[in-house]
C-alpha cells in the first residue's frame, strides 16, 4: 500500500496501533473541523494532524493506511435500527434494497427458488418500495407463482401489505375458514379462498405474525447471520446503532446472540439496546421485572442497555400505514401508560416511544405534563419520541420544555407517495419538520427504522435529509425543511450519541474518543445529490479495528466466515444491491463501461415493458414514440 512520506520509527514512544494519513478528515468537532490524519491506540484516538504531527506515533508495529486523499468521517450511528432482530434473520432474506427494476427483482426470486430447499421459504422483508423500480409497480401474486411455483414466497411491502404465492398461503395455514385478525385483512377471491394478499388495516400484525410462521435459524446459525449483518452495516460506514427492539423480540432470549458475541469480542458494531414489552396486558409486570434485574448503561462500549421502548404499553402505539386512515387510539389508554412511565422515571430508566401522528404525541405529552408536577420531567432521564412525522410546532415546544429528544427516520423515502395520496402535498412538506425540531433546541438523531420498511443503507437516509426526495425521486419538502450536508451528517453521528448519553466518547473525531471512522468511496460533501445514496465505505474502523476493507485496502479487515446455510440468498446476491452512479468515481465498483451501458439499456427496456404492461390493461392507452426517454415518461 502507498505510504510514502511517513517513515516508521523504531524509537517511537507509545506508537499508534493504526494511523490513517493523507486524508480529508471531517472531524465533526467545532474546535478542530478538519485534519489530514488520525492516529488510534488502544481503541481510542490519540492524535489528529498531518504527517509531521503524526510521524512520532508511527512505530514498526503501526498499521499505516494511506487514504489517498479520500474523505474520512466519524463512524455513522443509526439511532433507530432493528439490528438485533435483523441480524437473527439476515442470511434467510432476499434483499431487494437498491434493486432498480421489478424484472431484476423477479429474476433474483426465480433464481433463489431453484436453490431453496424443501420446507424453507423465500422471504423479501423490507428495504424496498415499488417507487424504486423502473416499472413503478409492485409484483403481482401471479408473477410470484410463476417465479416460484413450488417454494413458499413471502414479500413484505412497507407497513402496508404482503404478497404470498400459493405454496406460502398453504404453508401459513390460510383457508376459507381463517378469520381476519384484528386490524388486518386476508384478501379473498369470490369463493372466499385467500388469494395471497394480506393488508395492514391499519395494524401490521397480520403481516408480521405470518412471517413468524416461516422456519428460523438454530442458535449457531443466528450467531453467524448476525456477524454477517453487522459486517454488511460496516460496509456503509456504520460503527454504532441504537436498537429499537420491536415486536417478536423477547428479552433475554432474542438478545442472547449479541450478548454472546459481545462476551467473545466478536461484535463489529456498537449497540445500545432497548427492552420492549411483548404481551398486551402484562407490560407493567415485564417492566417491573426488568427494573429489578438490569439497569440502563449496564454493559460496555460495545453492548449496553439504554432503556425501555419503543413501546411501553401496546394500547398507546399508533400505526404508520399511510395507505390507511390515521387510527384512533382507544379512549383511556393513558391510565396504564401513565403507570408505566412513572415506574420507569422513578427508577431512573429512560425510554423511547413510537409515535407517528401528532394526535398521539399530544395525548402522551399530557401524561408527561401531569408527571412533571411530581418532578419526574425533566429529571435527567433520557427519553425521546420516535418518528413524529406529523408533530406540530406546539408539540415541539412541549417536548423541548420536558427535556425530550426525537429520533427521525427516512420512512418518507419509501412512503412519501402514499402519504401525499392520502393527506396531500401541502401536509407532506413537514413530515417530519426536522428544521423546526432543531430550531427548538431539541436533541435529534437520525436513522432508518430498518429492516422491515426502510433500507439499512444510511446514505439513503442522508440523501432524504439533504434533498427531501423519495427513492423514486419525488420531491417532498421545500428548502426550509432541508438540512445542509454537514448538519445531516451531524444527526447521523453526534446526534445518535447524544440520544444515548455517549456524546462524550463518540460521534466526532477527537483525542480521547473512540477510534470509530469511515474512509468513503466518494466525497459526501461534493458528489452530486443523486450520488449520495451510492456512497459506501472502503475502510471502516471501530475501536481501532478494521472491520471492513475493500478497493485498495482489501485484506486489511478481519476474515469473514462463509455465509451459511449454503443456499442463503446472501451467499449468492449479497445484501444491498449497488446501482450505477453519475460521476466517474461513482461508477459501480468493479464494473466496466460496457457493464454500465448494459445496466442503462436494461433500465430503458424495463420502462418499455412497463408501458406494454400498462397498455395491455388499458392504463396507458397513448402510444409512445420510439426511443422515448423514460426519465420523462409517466
Amino acid at each position: 500500500m502507498p505510504v510514502a512520506g511517513l517513515v516508521p520509527s523504531a524509537g517511537a514512544e507509545e506508537p499508534a496501533d493504526l494511523l490513517i494519513r493523507n486524508a480529508r478528515c471531517h472531524t465533526g468537532d467545532p474546535a478542530r473541523p478538519e485534519a489530514r490524519g488520525v492516529a488510534i491506540r488502544g481503541g481510542s484516538i490519540v492524535a489528529l494532524g498531518d504527517d509531521r504531527e503524526l510521524a512520532p506515533l508511527a512505530g514498526p508495529s503501526t498499521t499505516v493506511v494511506d487514504a489517498l486523499g479520500r474523505r474520512v468521517v466519524p463512524g455513522l450511528n443509526d439511532s433507530h435500527l432493528h439490528v438485533i432482530r435483523g441480524g437473527l434473520n439476515y442470511v434467510l432474506e432476499l434483499r431487494w434494497d437498491g434493486v432498480r427494476s421489478l424484472r431484476q427483482a423477479l429474476a433474483m426470486l426465480r433464481e433463489q427458488a431453484g436453490r431453496t430447499p424443501k420446507g424453507q421459504w423465500i422471504r423479501v422483508v423490507g428495504g424496498w418500495t415499488a417507487e424504486q423500480f423502473a416499472e413503478r409497480r409492485m409484483p403481482t401474486v401471479a408473477e410470484l407463482n410463476a417465479a416460484a411455483p413450488d417454494t413458499p414466497v413471502f414479500v413484505l411491502h412497507l407497513y402496508q401489505s404482503a404478497l404470498l404465492n400459493r405454496p406460502a398461503v398453504r404453508a401459513a395455514g390460510f383457508t376459507r375458514e381463517t378469520p381476519d385478525p384484528p386490524g388486518g385483512q386476508i384478501v379473498r377471491g369470490r369463493d372466499g379462498t385467500p388469494n395471497g394478499v394480506l393488508l395492514a388495516a391499519p395494524s401490521a400484525l397480520v403481516l408480521y405474525s405470518t412471517l413468524a410462521k416461516a422456519p428460523t435459524l438454530d442458535p449457531a446459525e443466528q450467531r453467524s447471520s448476525t456477524r454477517h449483518f453487522l459486517r454488511e452495516l460496516n460496509r456503509f460506514g456504520l460503527t454504532s446503532a441504537v436498537d429499537a427492539a420491536g415486536g417478536f423480540q423477547n428479552f433475554p432470549d432474542n438478545y442472547r446472540t449479541v450478548t454472546d458475541l459481545a462476551r467473545d469480542g466478536e461484535l463489529t458494531l456498537r449497540i445500545a439496546y432497548h427492552l420492549f414489552p411483548q404481551t398486551a396486558g402484562q407490560e407493567l409486570a415485564d417492566l417491573t421485572r426488568w427494573i429489578e434485574t438490569v439497569r440502563p448503561e449496564d454493559g460496555d462500549g460495545w453492548l449496553r442497555l439504554n432503556g425501555a421502548g419503543e413501546n411501553l404499553t401496546w394500547a398507546a402505539a399508533d400505526f404508520e400505514n399511510f395507505t390507511e386512515p390515521r387510527p384512533e387510539l382507544a379512549a383511556g389508554y393513558e391510565g396504564e401508560f401513565e403507570k408505566a412511565v412513572r415506574l420507569l422515571m422513578e427508577n431512573g430508566w429512560g425510554f423511547r416511544l413510537h409515535a407517528t401522528y401528532d394526535e398521539t404525541i399530544r395525548r402522551d405529552l399530557a401524561v408527561f405534563e401531569r408527571l412533571a408536577a411530581d418532578g419526574l420531567f425533566p429529571a435527567g432521564n433520557r427519553w425521546l419520541f420516535d418518528h413524529a412525522e406529523t408533530v406540530s410546532d406546539a408539540s415541539l415546544e412541549r417536548i423541548a420544555a420536558l427535556g425530550g429528544g426525537i429520533s427521525v427516520q427516512n420512512r418518507m423515502s419509501f412512503q412519501g407517495r402514499a402519504f401525499i395520496d392520502r393527506y396531500g402535498a401541502a401536509a407532506a412538506t413537514r413530515t417530519p419538520p426536522v428544521r423546526r425540531m432543531l430550531d427548538q433546541g431539541i436533541t435529534v438523531g437520525a436513522g432508518t427504522d430498518a429492516t422491515r420498511v426502510s433500507s439499512y443503507n444510511p446514505w439513503v437516509a442522508l440523501h432524504w435529509l439533504v434533498t427531501g426526495r423519495t427513492v423514486g425521486g419525488l420531491a417532498l419538502y421545500p428548502p426550509g425543511n432541508l438540512l445542509s450536508r454537514e448538519r445531516a451528517l451531524e444527526l447521523y453521528t453526534r446526534g445518535g450519541a447524544r440520544l444515548t448519553g455517549e456524546d462524550g466518547v463518540k460521534g466526532i473525531l477527537r483525542e480521547g474518543y473512540y477510534g470509530d471512522l469511515a474512509v468513503l468511496s466518494d466525497d459526501y460533501f461534493t458528489v452530486p445529490d443523486e450520488d449520495i445514496p451510492h456512497i459506501e465505505s472502503v475502510l471502516t474502523v471501530v475501536g481501532g479495528r478494521v472491520v471492513h476493507a475493500t478497493a485498495e485496502y482489501e485484506g486489511l479487515d478481519e476474515p469473514r466466515e462463509p455465509v451459511t446455510p449454503a443456499w442463503s440468498p446472501v451467499a449468492h446476491f449479497g445484501g444491498y444491491q449497488s446501482g450505477p452512479r453519475s460521476g466517474t468515481r461513482g461508477s459501480v465498483p468493479g464494473a466496466s463501461g460496457a457493464r454500465q451501458a448494459a445496466m442503462m439499456a436494461e433500465a430503458v427496456a424495463e420502462s418499455v415493458r412497463h408501458h406494454e404492461w400498462r397498455a395491455a390493461r388499458g392504463l396507458d392507452p397513448e402510444p409512445r414514440p420510439g426511443g422515448f426517454d423514460p426519465c420523462f415518461g409517466s
